[in-house]
Parts: structure tokens; sequence; C-alpha cells
């Protein structure tokens, strides 16, 4: 199996690691989230991904946030604190998205009023959409979630400081973070082709796509739009068949919650299967459900989060384990049945 792909200039493994878990709650102190980090970049891992909005929030709604950037700043001052060759790293990012707390029930929402900086504008002058005003994929039981703010001039100045936060010119690949009930996708798509024009990006995504909008983001931004970021896993098999629209495409297909996911419950009869597998192997399901994924396409690209050195080894062992044609046919069959 191949196991190295190109995307955005590089050739790298193409299981890389997501960083949200070492940023957003539930979190391990900073010092082994750069560890964690290390350990993957040691192994083998040449793609980290992380986003604008992975911090915690410390106001009601979005309000702002102390944490602001942390994910962001966590990679670049893993990367300069590494010393492995920092110009093999692709690193991706997303904008389109913030966090959000639950806004107690004597608490009012923040408004756009302009006798404050932390409420309707940041220090840098982006606009923020007020804090209650929307709340998107709030985990049962969370306290926070996640709102999307895609406005054209919300995302290049977020993409802007994204770029400051990860101490860079110009950003490897921006991913849009997923689309926006408020905001024509067009208008979406036309901000990454600004800052694609403007030189902050050098490749745009499009993350939580269906068929329809990754057509409108390839007719607009031609052969700059290189990935579709999308939920893929046993236990979320891609029911609108997304991965076989990015082959006919020639994009690459990266999955996010390769493992089911970090905070949503899902449904772990799906790894059944993958359990079955991984006692003839002697590995965790874990491992097998990664190297699964990687057979599936071979323009797909994996992006297991971490919260601790062992957890991103055992992922990246993934790349060595060779499933049989009989495994693979088992493992197919079982998620293809879920899917439909």
């Amino acid at each position: 199996m191949m196991m190295n792909g190109e995307l955005a200039g590089f050739t790298i493994p193409r299981l890389g690691m997501g960083t949200m878990a070492l940023a957003i709650e539930g979190r391990p102190d900073r010092d082994t989230a750069i560890r964690t980090i290390h350990a993957g970049l040691d192994a083998g891992v040449r793609y980290l991904d992380t986003a604008w909005s992975y911090y915690l929030p410390s106001e009601p709604g979005t309000g702002t946030a102390k944490d602001l950037g942390y994910g962001e700043k966590l990679v670049r001052d893993a990367l300069a604190s590494w010393d492995g060759p920092r110009d093999e790293v692709l690193v991706a990012t997303k904008t389109g998205y913030r966090r959000t707390m639950e806004v107690p029930a004597f608490v009012a929402p923040v408004s756009d009023s302009p006798e404050s900086d932390t409420q309707g504008r940041d220090s840098e002058g982006c606009s923020r959409r007020p804090g209650g005003e929307r709340q998107h994929l709030q985990a049962a039981g969370s306290q926070y979630g996640w709102m999307a703010d895609s406005r054209p001039e919300t995302m290049i100045c977020d993409a802007k400081e994204s770029a400051a936060h990860l101490g860079v010119e110009a950003l490897d690949l921006l991913y849009s973070h997923g689309p926006d009930p408020e905001v024509a996708y067009e208008d979406q798509v036309g901000a990454l082709k600004q800052l694609l024009d403007e030189g902050v990006i050098r490749y745009a995504g499009i993350s939580r796509v269906d068929n329809a909008q990754i057509d409108i983001a390839r007719e607009i931004l031609g052969d700059k739009l290189i990935a579709v970021q999308n939920q893929f896993s046993p236990s979320h098999p891609d029911p609108e068949h997304t991965m076989e629209h990015c082959a006919e495409l020639g994009l690459a297909f990266v999955c996010w919650s390769p493992l089911g996911g970090f905070l949503d419950a899902f449904d772990q009869r799906a790894y059944d299967p993958f359990r079955e597998v991984a006692g003839n192997h002697g590995c965790s399901y874990q491992r097998v459900v990664l190297a699964w994924e990687l057979s599936r396409y071979e323009r797909l690209f994996t992006i297991p989060s971490a919260r601790n050195p062992q957890e991103i080894n055992d992922s990246f062992a993934a790349t060595e384990l060779t499933l049989t044609q009989d495994e693979l046919a088992m493992l197919n069959a079982s998620v293809d049945a879920r899917r439909g």
C-alpha cells in the first residue's frame, strides 16, 4: 500500500495528526501537548492540522477568549522546539468557525456595541458575530460549542491572524471550516480566492461539504482547491459519497474524526469487526481502523488526534500494518452495509 502522498507541494505520509484534542476541553497540560506533537513528528508525521478556532472560550457567548490562538500557537511552538526538519512539515489550518460557551439565563448575549472592543470587534478590527446569536454543534452535556462565522471579511481577517499565530508569511493550506447558513457558499469560497490572490495562503481546502459545494469550490478556485476535509470513519462512512467525488476530480480526501470522534458519542458497534481483526494482529483496533482507511483511496489522508505520545505512536504504526485482502474485504463489507 502506498503510504505517502502529495499534498500542497509536500510529499508526506498519508497519516498526519489532528491537534484539536491538544487545544480544547479535555486537553492535557501544555508540556504534554508539546511532547505529543514531538512524538508524532519523531515517528514520521509530516502533516499537522489545526484551526483558528482551537481554543477555549473564557466568557459566555463567543466573547473575548483569553485562550484565543492556543491551538495554532501550540503547533508553532512545538515546531520551533523540535530538532527535526521543519521544512518537511505541512501545517494546515482552518477558518470560518469560532467557539461558544453557553450563556447563563441571567446573562444577556453580547452585542456589537461600539463601546467595547471585546464584543463586536477584536483588537485587529475584525467584525465578530454577537455571541448568543446562534450556536451549532453543541455536544450533549457540554458547556462549549461551535458557531459558524464565514462572512468573507471575517474569514480573511481570521486567516491573517492564523498566519501570525503560526509565525509564517503564508499559510501552506487553509480550509474553510464549514458552511455558514447565513453566507452564500460562493461568497465563502470567494474569500479563499481573495486570500490566494493576496498570497496569504498557498493552497485552499474545504470542509464539512457535500458534492454540490465541492463543485462550487472547484469552479471558483480551480487547481488551487486541493483537498476536501470531511468526517469519515466506520461509524460515519461518508453517506454522501464525497470521497468518490474527490477521486473523480483528483482531490485529496482528508478524514476528520477518523476514529469516531473526540467529544461526541458514536456507535461503538461499528468497530466490532475492527476489534476482531486487531485480535489477529495483536494491536489496537484504532490502528486497524487507520490502516483500513488508508486502503480506501490512494489520495486519502487521515488525521487522528492524540492526547499523549503513546496515542500518536500507536496511530502512526498503522502505516506499517498490512491487512490481508480477506480482512479488507470483511471490513469493507461491514462499513459499506452501514453506509447503504
